[in-house]
């Protein structure tokens, strides 16, 4: 559902500096409530912004060369950190040390180049390393292991190196961008490829980033152009075991056609990051200008309609990513320092009363004859007492056409889903994250 309808104010994109965090971090990372903000730094340490206080809550310093990737867990409990080091690290905020307890170190044969936690269950990742195999590994007790995805020959002479991985918002999938420009999908639950994508003139895809509700796809390559997709449906996944190509089951390979191709027709940039922001209308880009900090910022729901170009000053950008609840980007420039982008609004005192409208220049008001005559408390109390009377439904609630079922649901018979919530009660909402105080308060 559109995130319009519970709330009332549009949601438009950033346009200014809010603030800028020294923090020597190569790229950050907004956690789901947008309060946090973690961020990951080339000396192998991470660190965790508290955005209210602007303080840093948490270092997370466990790897002994630089961070690849920072993703958080469905309830910000869990932070994980990848690193060159060959290591993944999934840190435990609800530790009381400082810095946090390790949860789970895995360890792997090659640099960890890009790694996340499934959407639904933190003990589900996905690794790339850089020599070009994904994995998935599973630290559940019924499932534990570690399962490369693509490792089968499936006809090809030369295997094809994979560039880019990352889940699809429901989790029921992975896509892996590949060198030769395709992309293919796999069911996570049995690792299976079930598509490929050709995408022409496309060259090495170098990234990929998904709106929220998982149809739009948008993939950054090698030819300097981002394009978007708008992705099919996909068949049941075969059973494990299942013989590729057989007739039981055939992988569905098509050529993705764009909705929207974006790029800088004036200088040819390349771009290093893209970002949706929450509802899905806009497409923010970090170019890859070696002398400048430029966002460029589309309008998806006017058609991919170009809207604003951001200027964060002569420091190049590395990376960018849009908060998930309102207007706000976080970008990482090349010395290290976070941008925190937002959108000013003006006070508009009226929407503090109802019936009052703003004048733009003093005017004369002219009282009406019983505007503020005292109510009469007879007829005050008569109303009370109607009141008082009334049926109140404190089951139903109240009927204003927004009400759906929470999008932790999961439909009976929906296997994938069903199989991800296994063993995922750790990451609870009601988790809390002890901060010591200055004065040696102890704050939750």
């Amino acid at each position: 559902m559109n995130a319009t309808l519970f709330n009332p104010f549009t949601i438009t994109h950033p346009t200014t500096i809010q603030t800028s965090l020294v923090s020597g971090a190569s790229f950050a990372r907004f956690d789901p409530s947008g309060k946090l903000l973690a961020a990951g730094r080339p000396d192998g340490s991470g660190v965790i912004w508290d955005l209210d206080t602007r303080a840093t809550v948490r270092w997370c310093e466990g790897h002994v060369k630089g961070i690849t990737a920072v993703d958080w867990s469905r309830n910000s409990r869990y932070v994980l950190t990848a690193s060159k080091d060959w290591n993944i690290i999934i840190w435990d905020l609800a530790s009381p040390c400082d810095p946090p307890q390790r949860h789970t170190t895995i360890r792997f044969d090659a640099p960890v180049i890009a790694a996340s936690f499934h959407p639904r269950n933190s003990r589900i990742v996905l690794a790339l390393l850089s020599t070009g195999e994904p994995y998935i590994v599973d630290l559940r007790s019924s499932h534990r292991g570690r399962f490369e995805l693509g490792g089968e020959d499936d006809g090809d002479e030369k295997r094809t190196i994979m560039t880019t991985a990352r889940f699809d918002p429901t989790g029921r999938h992975v896509f892996v961008g590949t060198s030769a420009g395709t992309i293919e999908v796999y069911n996570t639950r049995t690792k299976s490829l079930v598509a490929r994508h050709r995408i022409v003139g496309a060259g090495v895809i170098k990234g990929l980033v998904f709106a929220n509700g998982g149809r739009r796809l948008a993939t950054n390559s090698s030819d300097r152009t981002i394009r978007q997709f708008t992705l099919p449906t996909y068949p049941p996944p075969p059973e494990p075991n299942t013989t590729y190509g057989s007739s039981k089951y055939q992988i569905v390979e098509t050529e993705l056609e764009p909705t929207h191709r974006f790029n800088d027709p004036i200088s040819k940039v390349a771009w290093h990051a893209m970002s949706y922001s929450p509802d899905g209308e806009w497409l923010a880009g970090g170019a890859a200008d070696p002398a400048a900090h430029k966002i460029y910022i589309w309008d998806i729901s006017n058609d991919g309609q170009f809207a604003s170009a951001l200027d964060g000053g002569r420091e190049p950008l590395l990376d960018v990513h849009w908060h998930p609840h309102g207007p706000r980007l976080a970008s990482t420039t090349k010395d290290g320092n976070i941008l925190i982008w937002h959108c000013p609004s003006p006070e508009r005192w009226g929407a503090f009363a109802g019936g009052f409208e703003e004048a733009d220049e003093n005017v004369w008001y002219e009282e009406g004859e019983s505007e503020f005559d005292l109510e009469d408390e007879a007829e005050l109390a008569l109303r009370k007492k109607l009141q008082e009377d009334e049926d109140v439904d404190i089951v139903g609630g109240i009927e204003d056409g927004t009400s759906m079922a929470p999008l932790n649901d999961v439909m009976p018979g929906d296997v994938d889903l069903e199989w991800a919530d296994e063993e995922g009660e750790l990451d609870r909402e009601d988790w809390r994250m002890k901060i010591i105080t200055v004065e040696g308060e102890e704050v939750y």
